[in-house]
């Protein structure tokens, strides 16, 4: 009897673990501020390019105009996004200027390619330009917190803002009686959160140096063993 239980038992669903990045020579050049910046910057190009393949699949209109497959397409964005190449149809615009044209319901071009690299383009901005950091590298916790908010902006307008045809710029997240995908919106979410947590811990260091200077100078002369003999 134990052991027909045993093979009625469910079995445990796989859930994954967490997956650490390999070490490098580079990490010796590298705080744990810049270390954090470093993989939360890679998590949210991943997220954005996640994004990007759901526009696409949710959208074939899109790469159609600038591709001959969805794959490609991703990766003509991918490329252009992480060699720091303007991305043609945003007429030499980056920043938040890329990401306000790829907004407007005139735009013609390929919409979500647009939206995706103008958004990847305003983060890498907000991190000094860079994707990767060392111990000479400094991040501006303001303009990381502007970031997130500009994202939470640029969802919101994906969600609202029609076309002159009165639909979606994109189509993106689903609610209705047959469907509720909200994928887009979990995603968007964990780019926001990153960049916030980021933005919180940058401000957080430079309160505990100071910190940690006064407790330094505090231990220097209270805290210290006593010699016994």
């Amino acid at each position: 009897m134990l052991g027909a239980c045993g093979l009625l038992a469910p079995t445990p669903a796989p859930h994954g673990e967490v997956q650490g990045a390999s070490t490098s020579g580079g990490e010796l050049a590298q705080s744990d501020v810049n270390r954090m910046a470093t993989l939360a910057m890679h998590d949210n190009l991943d997220s954005l390019y996640r994004l990007l393949d759901k526009l696409y699949r949710r959208n074939p209109a899109e790469w159609k105009k600038t591709a001959a497959s969805r794959e490609l397409a991703i990766q003509r964005v991918r490329e252009a996004v992480e060699a720091r190449q303007p991305w043609p149809e945003l007429q030499g615009k980056h920043d938040i200027q890329a990401l306000s044209l790829a907004l407007d319901p005139a735009f013609s071009g390929d919409r979500a390619a647009a939206f995706i690299y103008g958004a990847a383009d305003m983060i890498i901005v907000a991190h000094g330009g860079k994707t990767k950091f060392y111990l000479i590298d400094g991040l501006n916790a303001q303009y990381l917190y502007n970031a997130a908010r500009n994202m939470e902006i640029a969802a919101w307008i994906l969600g609202s803002r029609k076309n002159p045809g009165g639909q979606p710029l994109l189509l993106s997240n689903d609610i209705s009686e047959s469907e509720h995908n909200i994928s887009f919106e979990r995603e968007f979410g964990k780019v926001i959160a990153r960049i916030d947590l980021l933005a919180e811990f940058t401000t957080e260091k430079y309160r505990r140096a100071g910190i940690s200077y006064v407790q330094n100078l505090v231990g220097g002369t209270f805290l210290q063993f006593l010699p016994v003999r």
